[in-house]
């Protein structure tokens, strides 16, 4: 391990005991109240002052992303520069960034995509004592799993530099954007929530030109996630307006906190639309495995019901898996909807026992103790990338599945293939293989999609 950048506010705007910083966490974040079936930001707003005095705000924000535990593996954390005065974005040398819940690896194959853009740089004494990204970094270890940091400071700068990085950076649901700043300073109660509450309608219009200095201290951050967020669509959400009034201060000098979510087109849908192919998993588990022995014992196609739920009518993509003791036994299915989930699982179903290659057709005495298993897939997903390099950093391990093509080459890997392939570089090798290309391969035409799959069993 290399350069490790230490806490350097642990203890003052937050706890430096372990035990403490994990109680107060906790806390605070069973305090926020989350919407049933809220989606999950894309990116959000938070501020960065103590906890005594943001925390709560904070945490608003951090709740939101309870559903993604697993899914975000990469932070993009951009805060304004309070210590060091600097022209520019600050990039770390570092290996990690240190907090009393541990150490945070830095996504050093990120900061290399940012190498060619003008105004980014590597400055750690940007970083050495700076709190604006510090404080964020203890919610972010509470709320995922584990994941890679990409942490940005801004000096003086253009919104425009900060919109060209999160470009680069935007990737997929893996990747989470993360803007710290406070807004109002030092102004009475009345006057902070005046101010405050034109600053939430200018967020929530993704309308920058309203937002000076005096409105927010990481401006540039705002300003340029803005940019972004009115290019691609994304819907914003107040999570929370307050003030240190409201906490832990006095009412005649305050600072503001504000709390926004922003959201991907469809991102309500995606959320629900697996709830309900989880819903009806019983009944399309049901149909695959009545045709697959319907068409075992007796040679027949099943045909698709009447009366089936709208999800199973609509046009779906499913692949059939059976197992025996462990081992394949077939695998067959459609990489696209073209034809109703329910008919394509039933096809899938019996073709994965009598059609796949690799296999002898499923005999009537191996129906017992046979498991079955139907993975349903979202939509696919094109994927922007300059390399290899870029296309790998954007895999996430055991979560998304892959689709590649160049010509008349293609194949798909579901994301169940990664426990048997879990480096991400093995993993598109094989898939170039059986796309009938060579391991090393790459092309200006080379193009991938990804997708995630829902199997029920």
């Amino acid at each position: 391990m290399g350069m490790i950048r230490p806490p350097a506010v642990a203890g003052m705007f937050y706890p430096q005991e372990p035990g403490i910083l994990a109680r107060d966490i906790a806390a605070l974040l069973r305090a926020a109240r989350t919407p049933q079936g809220a989606p999950v930001p894309k990116a959000i707003i938070v501020p960065h002052a103590g906890y005594v005095y943001s925390g709560p705000t904070a945490a608003a924000a951090y709740a939101r992303l309870a559903a993604a535990r697993q899914t975000i593996t990469r932070v993009v954390l951009i805060g304004p520069a309070h210590r060091v005065a600097f022209a520019g974005i600050a990039a770390s040398a570092a290996e990690a960034f240190e907090t009393p819940l541990g150490r945070i690896p830095i996504d050093r194959e990120a900061l290399t995509r940012l190498v060619d853009i003008k105004g980014v740089g590597l400055l750690d004494s940007a970083h050495a004592q700076e709190h604006s990204l510090e404080v964020q970094l203890p919610f972010l270890q509470t709320v995922l799993e584990r994941f890679a940091l990409v942490p940005l400071v801004a000096g003086h700068a253009e919104p425009a530099l900060v919109a060209q990085v999160l470009d680069v950076l935007w990737g997929g649901p893996e990747t989470l954007i993360v803007i710290s700043s406070d807004l109002s300073h030092y102004l009475d109660y009345a006057a902070a929530q005046a101010i405050d509450a034109r600053t939430r309608d200018a967020i929530e219009h993704l309308d920058a030109k309203p937002i000076g200095f005096d409105q927010a201290c990481g401006r540039i951050g705002v300003v340029g996630l803005l940019a972004v967020a009115k290019r691609r669509a994304l819907a914003v959400e107040t999570i929370d307006l307050r003030n240190s009034g409201d906490t832990a201060g006095p009412r005649d000098r305050v600072v503001g906190y504000g709390a926004w979510a922003f959201t991907e087109p469809g991102a309500h849908a995606s959320a629900s639309a697996e709830d309900s192919i989880r819903a009806t998993g019983p009944m399309l588990l049901s149909l695959a495995r009545d045709s697959l022995e319907l068409f075992t014992r007796r040679g027949l196609r099943l045909s698709e019901p009447e009366g089936l739920p709208p999800l199973l009518r609509a046009p779906g993509a499913a692949f059939v898996t059976l197992k025996r003791a462990g081992q394949l036994r077939g695998c067959i299915g459609s990489p696209t909807a073209w034809r109703p989930l329910a008919l394509d699982a039933i096809d899938n179903a019996a073709r994965a026992g009598h059609e796949d290659p690799r296999f002898p057709p499923l005999t009537e005495a191996e129906l017992d103790g046979l498991d079955l298993s139907v993975s349903v897939l979202t939509p696919h997903r094109p994927m922007a990338f300059a390399d290899e390099a870029g296309l790998l950093a954007q895999l996430r391990p055991r979560v998304d599945g892959l689709f590649i093509k160049e010509g008349r080459h293609s194949a798909l890997f579901l994301p169940a293939v990664w426990e048997q392939l879990p480096a991400p570089r093995d993993f598109l090798a094989q898939l170039k293989m059986k796309a009938g290309l060579a391991p090393g391969h790459w092309s200006g035409d080379f193009k991938a999609w990804r997708f995630q799959a829902v199997e029920v069993k």
